[in-house]
């Protein structure tokens, strides 16, 4: 444990001199916290459509209570605002029309090149709409907590996940491993780089959700917090898991190199791994059945089941059973990851097969 934590303290340390690490770091927390004050700020000051109205429409205008509505005197008065683009159609009484009017029952949308539909959807009666099975969370909601998700997840098991490799295949290049290797076994090296990386992504995780919460709670936005709280303590306790088997695999594709060229060709396949699920949960994000398949894949179940968990379609027992899945997926493939890792960790010049790193 000593000498683990040793390797592990040398892995942290290194990554916070790195100065493109930090600025990286602090650029994305400000675009975190600038995303949510944005969207907070946006949310509670929807913008709404400028019109002119005249007579009569000034209270049908005004009634909708959708329209930022410019009084005109006159029918001239209220086309010279249209053509001068200070509003976006004028309101007016009457009905019918040609050319660039478009008529609604009682009044006459003005429009200067095409017919304003925005407007006239909201002046239009909207028929009565029933829902048989309402959901609890706004579709636009829904779909930023989908981006948040797998792009956290994307982001911290790429970037930690490739400085793994990267460290790898420079200590073999410059032949560093083998005064490594004297010192500490080569299990001990292997835990070691993971427990470092794994406690830099998870500080980079907590930091996103304190910016976040500050950033939800200055702007308001706490109901949506209390919403995220749960889901979000399941995507750390299952990224903790992920982020291990991910870890492993990133290391042993590394060993299997000896430059930093060829570290491409074999961290591509994981990188692929990394980079699905992110694509599935934006293009899926209220699917429950392409949810429910990620929920119970290893790779993807840190943001499927969490997705699940915050739309509330999962049962209390499936989260249990699809961390229990990980969990024997992480066991499983750190073996194979530290196997691969031990045979090809000495081994100079061209790339080695997976055939023969896993053979030894």
């Amino acid at each position: 444990m000593q000498a683990t934590w040793l390797v592990a303290e040398r892995e942290v340390r290194m990554k916070l001199r790195s100065r493109s690490f930090l600025i990286s770091t602090a650029i994305t927390m400000l675009a975190i916290l600038l995303g949510i004050v944005i969207g907070g700020i946006v949310g509670a000051n929807p913008t709404q459509p400028k019109i002119a109205a005249v007579g009569s429409a000034i209270a049908v205008v005004t009634e909708t209570g959708a329209f930022d509505v410019v009084e005109a005197a006159t029918v001239a008065e209220a086309e010279d605002l249209v053509r001068s683009e200070t509003v976006e159609a004028a309101v007016v009484p009457g009905s019918g029309g040609s050319g660039s009017d478009a008529a609604v029952s009682g009044i006459k949308v003005i429009g200067l090149d095409s017919a304003p539909n925005n407007v006239i959807a909201a002046l239009s009666q909207a028929p009565e709409v029933t829902l048989l099975e309402p959901s609890d969370q706004d579709a636009g909601i829904l779909y930023l907590v989908a981006i948040g998700f797998g792009l956290v997840f994307f982001m911290s098991a790429l970037t930690f996940g490739l400085t793994i490799a990267q460290s790898v295949v420079e200590e073999k290049q410059t032949r560093i491993v083998e005064i490594l290797m004297s010192t500490v076994p080569v299990r001990v090296l292997l835990a070691g780089k993971i427990v470092g990386n794994s406690i830099l992504a998870f500080g980079q995780i907590l930091l996103i959700a304190l910016v976040a919460g500050v950033g939800l709670l200055v702007t308001g936005q706490d109901i949506l917090l209390a919403d995220i709280g749960p889901s979000l303590v399941w995507f750390v306790v299952f990224f903790a898991f992920g982020f291990v088997l991910l870890s492993s695999l990133f290391a042993a594709a590394a060993a299997l190199v000896s430059r930093q060229e060829d570290m491409g060709t074999v961290t591509s396949p994981i990188m692929m791994l990394v980079m699905i699920p992110y694509f599935l949960v934006i293009l899926f994000f209220d699917n429950p059945l392409v949810l429910g398949i990620m929920s119970y894949v290893p790779f993807s179940a840190p943001v499927g089941m969490t997705m699940r968990v915050f739309l509330g379609t999962a049962e209390w027992w499936e989260p249990l059973l699809s961390l229990g899945i990980l969990a024997a997926a992480t066991v499983g493939f750190v073996a194979i990851g530290s196997r691969i890792y031990a045979n090809g960790l000495l081994r100079m010049g061209t790339r080695m097969k997976l055939a023969e790193a896993l053979k030894g």
